[in-house]
């Protein structure tokens, strides 16, 4: 199979993938709480152990890619997740519940890192990243129809179009899965010895991940922050919300691909960090001024602000990307996305509290302490990968400018 059928061929997997995540991200919190009737705190409690459970799972089940081959854990982890999807159309309880988010999240945790080991096996180094954010901008493609089907349950709001959305999702895995079967067997790296607790003895290799996740905070502003900034804070209408959302998905699509094009190697991917931690700085001054200012000000200080961000956004993926694969040793690729990919549920559990009380209750100096911590974090990256690429000369991971 050609380079080019192949990278087709991923990105028929995650806009498939996405097309169902979705549509499930926007429907099913109504369905846990008005068609199987739990109280939105335990819903809350069940999807945070859910994920956390999940960001445990991740290493193991990377591992366990590396070590019987990514394609075929990729597929049989798809086809786990449109299992535990399907079980929680049966569920009649909290505890049934937990049992079906843990079984959920463990096996989107597990599909995430198999998925990624089995990227590196098919594609050369240096079309990694490019790749990568094509299928970045795929995926928001994909989750803008899914969240439209969603969208549409919810204006339905009966139970059998809560139901249909768990299927269609279902239904997304099992394509992604015969999607990914289809794909040629990379060839085995040899995994080279392993210590006893894997990943987390790469003492650089974990700091670049926390670091990673400290960039990651940011993932709540649009779903969460925002939307309570804009209603608590500013005078600017609320159907900015979705404005914003709409911005932040049209851009990635349009422009996540053209981002990544000069991110080559870790001298890049960190120039790339650090450009995005000012850029992000930036973006959240802008964003504090919006409170106070009239209506037509305040939205366009938010409107501002938000295109700042998604520019951020963009620029930090792909240096994230970048270092992510080129500072793991080979033949463990599984193992490392696994760990690094934790980042990302990190972010989600601990954003909403950290965002909300930092900068909805504290507003200004919140923004402003966020957008530092961001450039702080993304300076520190250069390090920190400079020491993670001295550790493995072997690799053959490029020096890192200090500038």
């Amino acid at each position: 199979m050609t380079r080019s059928a192949v990278a087709r061929r991923l990105s028929s997997a995650q806009s498939a993938n996405a097309i169902g995540d979705g549509a499930y991200y926007t429907a099913s919190a109504l369905y846990f709480t008005q068609s199987i009737g739990l109280a939105p705190a335990r819903v809350g409690l069940g999807l945070t152990v859910a994920w956390a459970v999940g960001s445990v799972a991740g290493v193991p089940l990377g591992r366990l890619a590396d070590r019987a081959g990514a394609r075929g854990t990729s597929v049989a982890l798809a086809l786990a997740a449109a299992l535990a999807v399907g079980s929680f159309t049966v569920v009649t309880g909290f505890a049934g519940f937990l049992f079906a988010a843990c079984a959920y999240a463990s096996a989107q945790s597990g599909f995430a890192a198999a998925r990624q080991a089995l990227l590196a096996g098919l594609v050369p180094p240096a079309g990694r990243t490019g790749l990568l954010a094509g299928l970045q901008a795929v995926s928001n493609a994909g989750l803008a129809v899914g969240a439209g089907l969603g969208g549409l349950a919810l204006h339905a709001g009966t139970e059998r179009a809560y139901l249909t959305v768990f299927a269609v999702d279902a239904v997304s895995f099992l394509v992604c899965a015969a999607l990914l079967a289809g794909l040629p067997r990379p060839a085995r790296m040899p995994a080279g010895p392993r210590a006893r607790l894997g990943v987390l003895r790469d003492r650089p290799y974990v700091v670049l991940a926390l670091l990673n996740t400290v960039l990651l905070l940011r993932m709540p502003l649009l779903s969460l922050v925002l939307p309570l900034w804009i209603a608590e804070r500013t005078e600017a209408p609320a159907w900015l919300v979705s404005a914003l959302f709409v911005l932040n998905t049209a851009a990635v699509t349009a422009f996540q691909v053209r981002a990544a094009r000069g991110v080559t190697g870790t001298a890049g991917a960190t120039r790339a960090v650090r450009r995005a931690g000012w850029v992000m700085l930036a973006g959240c001054g802008v964003f504090a001024l919006s409170a106070g200012a009239s209506p037509q000000v305040a939205a366009g200080f938010l409107v501002l602000g938000a295109g700042l961000q998604v520019v951020a956004e963009m620029w930090q993926s792909a240096g994230g990307w970048q270092l992510s694969f080129a500072l793991a040793p080979a033949g463990r690729v599984g193992e490392y996305q696994g760990f690094f990919g934790t980042g990302v549920t990190v972010a989600r559990t601990l954003g909403p509290l950290v965002l909300t009380t930092s900068i909805v209750e504290w507003g200004t100096p919140g923004w402003l302490l966020l957008g530092a911590l961001t450039l702080a974090a993304s300076y520190a990256m250069t390090p920190a990968a400079r020491w993670a690429a001295s550790a493995r000369p072997a690799a053959g991971a490029e020096p890192v400018a200090a500038t």
